[in-house]
């Protein structure tokens, strides 16, 4: 019977993922442990941390884009601050909701800067058209003012 039961959940989890969920919150509710589709409901739930940690990465790439642009792309800096710096503040902030909800992945986004950091030199350099060699080999600043509300960066000197 138990088996009869693995395999119906593994078979839902396949054919209607949604209903999967409800049936293991229903049987979570209950403490029908033995019921539990154990094998899926682990994968999930590693899953929940993965997808945390890959939305805040994307958020800190699109961040030093828009921090890159705004400091580097001077043809465009009158005609697109306001949007740079609207998306910056937009990203800082789910950045912050994200980070509220799970203090412990600040110390993952530290350890991922460098190449967060990479990621956005390259799309603001694929945006803007401006060679690479532009945008600083290494980050324009640390964790902690990147995500500093209060801090922009100043345009460069041409």
């Amino acid at each position: 019977m138990v088996a009869e039961l693995r395999k119906l959940d593994k078979s839902l989890y396949e054919t209607d993922y949604n209903l999967w969920v409800l049936e293991m919150v229903d049987k979570l509710q209950r403490r029908d442990l033995g019921a539990l589709d154990w094998e899926n409901l682990i994968e999930e739930v590693e899953a929940l941390s993965r997808r945390d940690r890959k939305k805040l990465k994307s958020l800190l790439i699109k961040l030093f884009e828009h921090l890159l642009k705004l400091r580097y792309w001077s043809s465009e800096y009158l005609r697109n601050k306001g949007h740079w710096e609207g998306e910056i503040r937009n990203f800082r902030q789910l950045i912050q909701l994200e980070l509220a909800d799970s203090p412990s992945l600040k110390s993952y986004l530290a350890e991922e800067l460098s190449d967060c950091y990479e990621k956005g030199r390259r799309l603001a350099a694929d945006r803007s058209q401006l060679p690479l060699s532009v945008f600083p080999s290494v980050p324009i600043a640390d964790l902690e003012r990147v995500l500093n509300e209060d801090w922009l960066p100043a345009p460069a000197e041409d």
